[in-house]
């Protein structure tokens, strides 16, 4: 009998990152025909052990066979033409190009784009994602380029589909239409490595669960064989896990504002009307307010306009007409950290410093920034192998918590320095939960809640209905960029993002 060979088998990986080992002799066996789903908490190794079977980080020790035969994948372009493709959580794509000129960016031969749009249309059909060759990548929403991105994988003809996150930023349904797309895949004999924090996904989606720890393999077995507690326990730890999971029992949905009088209204928009990169009317007489002490949801099919009013109110955009009334200073927590947030090849310190960018006037209080950066890692749990490092060496997850510590805290001495208008009094934020792992996403609410708590102004959006759900103390659905107020209910915030009611 003639057994066949794993899709893709990393065999005793090693690498270190200076004094930290990012990863320690693993080992990992991708069948044919499987989704294999990869967990961990954030900085566990799961993002560089995939960087190095797609050829982006180079291993200081160990082996990476495709198909039963030893590959030498040193660039990207090696794992291409193995048939491996990669998915990344923060995306490669060209803005300024269309659609159909990134799918086959990299190719070779005379460009035509007939064949191009075809060969989009096509993929489209396969996967069944809304794709327009022709819009440019700038324009759309961060969605919808996920979902380009995986179509460039695909138009390479990857066997391997290898995806980091690839729900985190879809909407409920477009995230199950995904998973059911993947399914597919890997039952016409391809395979799927699934990187997420997502537990319940795992088990719904998986065949094969691998958790990474600090590094090392830590659980590796049948998807259907485990519980999403017992994968917890292997991310995190016992004692861990039992806090997080109190954490969340212990804070109850939504909760009242506290005090609805007009007085406390820290936003009001009146009528507000914001349009997109190419002048299209995305928010259309959009009236809302929200007041001290409430967390404000905003629920939303993708591309409902959320996006443009987020940033309106956070001061990112301005409006076409109407008005709206707001502090001068206002924490923001984008969903695209990379192109909005932070400045990768920059230190921590410097990041931390981008707090309030723009609004500053005369010298750079830097130590106390240094001193601020350095209780914000402590505080909030941020991994780091120093403070000297720059953020693109952090995880994903990582730089989103460092993200969301400096726009929800202000600096220990800042009524001494130009930086006492910076509390975190109001805060937009958008998927604030992002790339984190159970813990960090039960510490995130629980800030939240306590900034609400202390008479913060919070808006959120998330495309987790159930993380909005569970956050707000009020809920607003926008629809075809017009806003309405629902009641705090699963079923009857649905039935207005799809307009059923």
């Amino acid at each position: 009998m003639t057994l066949t060979p794993p899709a893709l088998a990393l065999e005793g990986i090693s690498k270190r990152f200076g004094p930290v080992a990012a990863l320690d002799a693993v080992s990992l066996r991708v069948e044919p025909g499987q989704v294999h789903a990869l967990l961990g908490e954030n900085g566990a190794g799961k993002t560089t052990l995939m960087h190095v079977a797609f050829g982006m980080v180079a291993p200081d020790a160990g082996t990476i066979r495709v198909h039963g035969n030893r590959a030498h994948i040193g660039a990207p372009s090696d794992a291409i033409a193995a048939g491996v493709g990669m998915v990344h959580q923060h995306f490669t794509l060209v803005p300024a190009m269309t659609v159909a000129e990134n799918l086959v960016l990299g190719g070779r031969g005379l460009l035509h784009r007939d064949a191009m749009s075809a060969r989009v249309s096509n993929i489209a059909r396969a996967t069944g994602f809304a794709l327009d060759p022709n819009a440019t990548v700038e324009t759309l929403s961060v969605g919808a380029q996920q979902r380009v991105e995986i179509a460039k994988a695909l138009a390479r003809e990857a066997r391997i589909l290898i995806l980091d996150e690839p729900t985190a930023v879809l909407a409920p349904a477009e995230a199950e239409d995904l998973l059911q797309w993947l399914r597919g895949f890997a039952r016409a004999g391809n395979s799927v490595v699934l990187i997420t924090h997502k537990l319940n996904e795992a088990l719904a989606v998986a065949d094969t669960v691998t958790v990474l720890r600090q590094g090392r393999v830590v659980h590796s077995g049948a998807a259907a064989a485990t519980t999403a507690r017992e994968l917890a326990v292997a991310m995190i730890g016992e004692e861990s896990a039992t806090l997080a999971a109190q954490q969340m029992d212990s804070l109850p949905p939504g909760g009242q504002s506290h005090d609805s009088g007009p007085e406390n209204a820290v936003l009001a928009a009146q009528r507000i009307v914001v349009r997109d990169l190419v002048g299209r009317i995305r928010v259309r007489d959009a009236s809302l307010t929200v007041r001290a002490g409430e967390i404000v949801g905003i629920a939303g099919v993708e591309g409902a306009g959320q996006r443009e009013l987020l940033r309106a109110l956070a001061g990112r955009c301005e409006i076409a007409s109407g008005s709206l009334q707001r502090p001068p200073h206002i924490g923001f927590v984008p969903e695209d950290r990379h192109h909005d947030a932070v400045l990768l090849d920059r230190s921590l310190t410097d990041n931390v410093a981008l707090r309030d960018a723009g609004s500053r006037r005369g010298r750079m209080p830097w130590q106390m920034f240094r001193a601020h950066t350095r209780a914000l890692v402590h505080d909030f749990d941020v991994r780091v192998p120093s403070l000297g490092t720059t953020m693109r060496t952090l995880s994903g997850g990582n730089q989103q918590k460092l993200v969301l510590a400096r726009e929800m805290t202000e600096p220990a001495d800042a009524r001494s320095t130009d930086l006492a208008h910076a509390a975190a009094k109001t805060l937009i934020v958008e998927n604030p939960t992002r790339g984190l792992d159970v813990r960090a996403s039960a510490d995130v609410h629980a800030r939240l809640r306590a900034a609400r708590d202390h008479g913060a102004a919070v808006v959120i959006y998330s495309t987790d209905l159930d993380e909005v759900l569970a956050l707000a103390t009020r809920i607003l659905v926008m629809r075809d960029g017009t806003l309405s107020e629902v009641p705090i209910d699963r079923d009857a915030v649905g039935r207005v993002m799809l307009g059923t009611v």
